[in-house]
């Protein structure tokens, strides 16, 4: 606890997915209070042209009420 997902199109390093997933949980760990080996970040490829459908239309048209930063697209 807790656990963040992160979904974004295809064609970064794994270098910088592991500094974005690290970069993270500190950040989550220091505002939510929690030590750090709690916090895991997984990230998931989504390709461009799937994104709609699988997550615009299902992370956030349909988990409106849930989302505290919303896209501006």
């Amino acid at each position: 606890m807790p656990h963040i997902i992160v979904k974004l199109w295809p064609g970064r390093s794994e270098g910088l997915k592991k500094e974005l997933a690290d970069e993270i949980a500190r950040v989550v760990a220091d505002k939510a209070k929690v030590d750090l080996g709690d916090v895991s970040v997984a990230i998931e490829e989504v390709a461009r042209e799937d994104w709609r459908e699988e997550v615009y239309e299902k992370d956030i048209l349909a988990k409106q009420h849930m989302l505290y930063k919303k896209p501006e697209y």
